[in-house]
């Protein structure tokens, strides 16, 4: 890394008011922990759920994530944007979270026997439903990587560094698991398309 990326990596930390408030929380001050919990609890549910498809899970993992944040707080060092460290947080309570499943795996239920509850008429609504539920099960057939990395894009507007730095991974690496995951989300639905 040379000394001009250094230094523009070091203003946008600096810049970034959500590593303000962290700091503030290493110091124990909570209205700065209430003020990051308002503003990320929405983008890492929407994170999770992508992955879990369960909003009780989405919001139980979001939860340990600002528990680790929290009990972390005193020993962080802004090093990055504060949203690849929470998102790096995430990726890890995430893989955690799907080492557990395979081990314990939830209930088991016929796909076959669960019918959506649609209760109008309107054929463009049951289209988009069947859109959206298509799209969750291709999602979750691609690899974790290539899964993590498109949310974190598509949903977070992480950049593809700051998808790196939050996925320990090289640039390249993750711009190859976004066009892999898209050619592949694109296989999958092409009956849609």
């Amino acid at each position: 890394m040379n000394e001009e990326s250094t230094v523009a990596r070091t203003d946008a930390v600096v810049e970034d008011a959500d590593i303000q408030l962290m700091l503030l929380v290493g110091n124990g001050d909570q209205q700065a922990l209430r003020m990051l919990i308002a503003k990320w609890q929405e983008p890492l549910i929407n994170f999770f759920y992508r992955s879990v498809y369960s909003v009780q899970t989405a919001e139980d993992l979001t939860q340990v994530v600002f528990v680790r944040l929290y009990r972390n707080a005193a020993k962080y060092q802004p090093q990055a944007k504060f949203s690849t460290y929470i998102f790096h947080i995430a990726r890890n309570i995430l893989i955690n979270e799907h080492r557990r499943q395979r081990r314990k795996p939830s209930e088991l239920f016929d796909p076959t026997e669960f019918t959506p509850d649609v209760r109008t008429d309107d054929e463009s609504v049951r289209n988009c439903a069947e859109i959206e539920e298509a799209f969750a099960q291709a999602v979750e057939c691609l690899p974790e990587n290539h899964r993590t990395a498109l949310l974190l894009y598509k949903q977070q507007d992480l950049s593809y560094e700051e998808i790196a730095e939050a996925m320990e991974a090289t640039v390249p690496l993750v711009k190859t698991w976004i066009f892999r995951a898209r050619q592949r989300l694109r296989e999958l639905l092409r009956e849609f398309a």
